[in-house]
């Protein structure tokens, strides 16, 4: 077996300027860092603000049955943009278990308490999620 050239032991630099970075802090140093500089805080704050700016204060929900779901009296809500997707499960959660307690009259079939809940009957959100960035993903 032939054996091959020895191999520089050199490592071959990213770029021209790598022996002389014109970083003022090594990469290792921004672990200590406490805060973000003012330029990247500046832009993280104008990028939350245009993101933000096309939503109004409070959206309008439409809250449609689907399959043998009992439909509500009122289908249309104001809710504001600001709540998570759990304020509408857990609303709709009251009002259902009212119309049926309703609709029952103490007959004990109050129906089975799981909430299933789509955004534009194309997927089901979670829970977490904030009521206005689903509104600007379906209208925005």
């Amino acid at each position: 077996m032939a054996s091959s050239p020895a191999l520089s032991e050199a490592p071959i630099p990213d770029s021209p300027t790598a022996a002389h970075p014109s970083l003022p802090l090594p990469l290792s140093a921004s672990v200590l860092l406490t805060s973000l500089p003012q330029d990247a805080t500046s832009a993280l704050e104008q990028a939350t603000a245009a993101a933000s700016a096309d939503i109004p204060e409070k959206v309008t929900i439409r809250l449609q049955p689907i399959g043998s779901a009992p439909a509500l009296r009122q289908k249309v809500f104001k809710i504001s943009s600001k709540n998570r997707f759990e304020t509408v499960v857990t609303f709709l959660r009251n009002r259902l278990a009212k119309n049926s307690a309703a609709a029952s009259e103490g007959q004990g079939n109050g129906g089975s308490g799981f909430v299933f809940c789509y955004v534009n009957s194309v997927f089901a959100p979670g829970l977490d999620e904030g009521v206005g960035a689903l509104w600007r993903v379906s209208f925005g």
